[in-house]
């Protein structure tokens, strides 16, 4: 499907804008810089890490995953007090560099923790009940701040909620507080969950902690950054584009979109209206592999059902196929050749260690994923209902915005909103202009996913970059919106995705790969998750070589 006249100059006109947008934005940045007074330079510590990123956890507590945390405090081998204050600690520490915990709550999360300890001191049960009613006894846990968590604010970076406080839990976050888990606060998000740097007018800026001076992704990407800074072990976070994925890319953690339908996304602001039922996915982020299987387990509840978690996986029995990029896409970047060799080294240590072959193969339409995920986000769910717009999102049950007026309030500095969620606003106008070359689009994406569901069938596994590039600094998506094309053609596909991390390129910046599988085959994702972790070693903390 050829790109139109029309659309390739679209395609310019979008980059053209972008890029003369970037300008100003630097030289604003130069301007304020070169104004702003200089404090005296002071030397950095011996041994210190570079300054750019964050310093490394030096509490070892910090560096268990959730299942050893859990197993030794109800082996009584720790206090969950202890562990409890030293990622409050670790938090205090870090946060004002990367600001991705917006709202904390500790005083309540000692006392929850104290009663754990109270629980396990009077001898409430053996180990073997304990585990099984409370698989996260005492493990603190963060949450993105679109879902509803009692006490704390809800606002997904949208002024006109600045002062909204949930009254009761999104149903993931009340799951994983009856499973043991203590909720220390929530964490950043872009402005209505639609964009993939975490920057809002409610909260500001979330900064990567490899390289302050990038972003983290969003738009759970305040999680992304407190997993990957050792501010927390595990994670909620929601999907809708990678948002989840691209988060856990950035900041060298493990995240997974489920299969669709399997975890349930109630409680959560904005919640999926119409088709988009079906590619919004809520699931678990966490720095070790061995914590994304029971996680899944407890936020699925029920819907957990509709897997085979407890099926042994033999990777030298799955069938294995490479993707190493979209076909050449003009909407996207090419792929950075330290993200391809990396994807590379899996190929040849599952090929010479697991004795399987990867089969190379070239799919035609990922190289329209963006006009396809665009199309069938703003297409009709079978009952004829459309797609809720994000002019009214952005309304806040109110007046729907207007994108043209809301962009010139914006340039004179008198918006409300972010110049992402403003051109987004244009985009879906736009999009509206050509329903005839859409409904092509919604063809081509149902026919991509049979496709896709013939080749993966029930042993099949995908490797594909998680972005074409890695983090980028802040500011520069502008320059590049549709990258999230990568992660985001799996959203419309329901496929079930796993995003694992690779080490560090030679920038210090986490490398990674998207390990995807067919309808309700989780259980492959997560096994090739935990055997990623093992062969390249999973997290790395940020400032090591």
């Amino acid at each position: 499907m050829a790109l139109s006249r029309a659309e390739r100059c679209l395609v310019l006109l979008l980059r053209l804008l972008s890029r003369a947008f970037l300008v100003l934005l630097s030289l604003a940045a130069r301007a304020s810089a070169a104004l702003a007074p200089k404090p005296p330079a002071l030397p950095p510590p011996a041994g210190a890490p570079p300054t750019r990123c964050v310093p490394p956890p030096g509490q070892p507590l910090l560096l268990l995953s959730a299942r050893q945390l859990a197993r030794r405090i109800r082996r009584r081998e720790v206090k969950c007090t202890d562990v409890v204050q030293a990622y409050i600690k670790r938090i205090e520490e870090i946060n004002p560099l990367v600001n991705a915990v917006v709202k904390a709550r500790f005083d309540a999360a000692l006392q929850e923790a104290h009663h754990v300890d109270k629980l396990l001191s009077e001898g409430h049960g053996d180990e073997d009940s304990l585990q099984e009613k409370f698989p996260f006894l005492g493990v603190p846990f963060t949450v993105k701040e679109a879902f509803a968590l009692h006490g704390m604010p809800n606002t997904s970076g949208l002024v006109s909620r600045r002062n909204l406080i949930s009254t009761s839990d999104a149903l993931v976050v009340s799951r994983l507080k009856q499973a043991g888990a203590i909720p220390l606060g929530v964490t950043n998000c872009s402005e209505l969950c639609m964009w993939y740097e975490s920057s809002n007018n409610v909260y500001g800026r979330t900064n990567n902690p490899y390289d302050l001076q990038r972003i983290v992704g969003g738009s759970s990407g305040g999680e992304g950054c407190v997993l990957g800074a050792a501010c927390s072990v595990i994670g909620v976070g929601s999907d809708i584009g990678g948002s989840i994925r691209m988060p856990a890319f950035f900041n060298g953690v493990f995240g997974h979109k489920p299969t669709t339908g399997v975890v349930p996304n109630d409680g959560q602001f904005p919640n999926a209206l119409g088709v988009r039922t079906e590619f919004l996915c809520t699931g678990p982020m966490c720095r070790y592999a061995e914590d994304l299987k029971p996680m899944l387990r407890v936020m699925a509840g029920p819907g957990v059902r509709k897997l085979k978690l407890d099926e042994k996986v033999s990777l030298e029995k799955v069938k294995f196929y490479c993707m190493e990029h979209d076909g050449g896409s003009v909407f996207v970047s090419p792929v950075d050749r330290e993200i391809l060799q990396a994807q590379r080294k899996v190929v040849e240590h599952l090929e010479t260690q697991c004795g399987v072959q990867v089969q190379h193969i070239t799919i035609h339409k990922m190289k329209y994923a963006f006009q396809i995920w665009s199309a069938m986000m703003s297409s009709r769910d079978s009952d004829g209902q459309e797609a809720q717009l994000f002019t009214d999102l952005l309304g806040d049950h109110g007046k729907p915005v207007w994108p043209l007026w809301e962009l010139m309030k914006w340039f004179l500095g008198m918006s409300l909103h972010t110049i992402p969620a403003i051109a987004l606003a244009l985009t879906e106008k736009l999009m509206k202009l050509n329903p005839g070359g859409n409904a092509k689009l919604v063809s081509m994406g149902h026919s991509l996913r049979t496709e896709m569901m013939n080749l993966l069938g029930t042993d099949g596994i995908l490797l594909y970059p998680s972005h074409p590039i890695v983090a980028p600094k802040h500011y520069s998506p502008l320059g590049m919106p549709f990258n999230f094309a990568y992660t985001g053609v799996f959203n419309v596909l329901g496929l079930p995705v796993t995003q694992c991390p690779l080490g560090l390129s030679s920038e210090g910046l986490p490398l990674g790969i998207q390990v995807v599988a067919g309808l309700h085959n989780d259980h492959l994702t997560l096994a090739m998750a935990r055997y990623l972790e093992k062969a390249f070693g999973g997290w790395v903390c940020p400032g090591k070589s």
